[in-house]
């Protein structure tokens, strides 16, 4: 439910500038104005853009994603991104990927989650959340927890490769990110691309289905931006 008070477009930017230099999160910020985390996210961007003063800096805590990440897919260049072999990889196609920063001033980190279908379908699913150390070390081992060989510690540049090229990747396909990387996207840094990876398997596109997953609307839209014969489906069986 939105707040009943009025605002104008300029007080309402300040007051989400004025609540990022104190270093609220996002979801604080949606909350505090009434709004959604989809709807505050370019707001919170246009702050950034129009502040005099520079971003308060947000240290970064720790960069991770899940073990198996890169099965399927072309690195170019980078051997210093890290991967392990995954024997039985029934998460092929899907990636995890966790960051944590600590705002400036701030006693909570600021933690953005991403599950990333880089074989189709882009970022399927995000968090963002303010969490202590704790709370922190307690997410990453269950985030992983059905991941073989995974938490893998990474670069920052290595996330931001893997989440917004997959995006980038599955846009040119036709899907859009889920609602929630909008607001989670900010954790990443800035990105100018293009990704250093093919994406899709062995550079196919390539639906896994999910539970969740509408196979029918997903391989129409495939069918509408690839043509038939030139993307493959993996269907769950039982």
């Amino acid at each position: 439910m939105r707040h009943d008070v009025a605002v104008t477009d300029d007080e309402t930017l300040e007051r989400v500038r004025e609540m990022r230099a104190k270093g609220a999160p996002p979801k604080a910020i949606a909350r505090a104005l009434g709004m959604t985390p989809a709807e505050v996210a370019p707001l919170i961007r246009a702050a950034a853009e129009t502040s005099d003063a520079p971003a308060p800096a947000a240290e970064l805590v720790g960069c991770w994603i899940s073990g198996g990440w890169s099965d399927g897919l072309t690195v170019h260049g980078h051997p210093e991104w890290v991967d392990v072999d995954v024997p039985d990889l029934t998460t092929r196609g899907l990636a995890a990927v966790l960051v944590a920063r600590r705002p400036r001033h701030s006693s909570k980190l600021q933690v953005g989650g991403y599950l990333v279908d880089v074989y189709c379908l882009g970022v399927k699913n995000a968090l963002v959340e303010a969490m202590n150390e704790r709370d922190l070390r307690e997410l990453v081992a269950n985030y992983y927890a059905t991941y073989d060989g995974g938490p893998l510690a990474i670069p920052l540049e290595q996330a931001r490769h893997v989440v917004f090229g997959a995006v980038d990747y599955a846009r040119g396909l036709g899907f859009e990110p889920h609602p929630d990387f909008a607001p989670a996207a900010d954790l990443l840094g800035p990105w100018t691309g293009p990704s250093d990876i093919t994406f899709g398997s062995d550079g196919v596109p390539t639906f896994v289905q999910g539970p969740y997953d509408d196979v029918r609307a997903i391989e129409k839209t495939l069918r509408r931006s690839v043509g038939k014969g030139k993307y493959a489906i993996s269907y769950v069986v039982g």
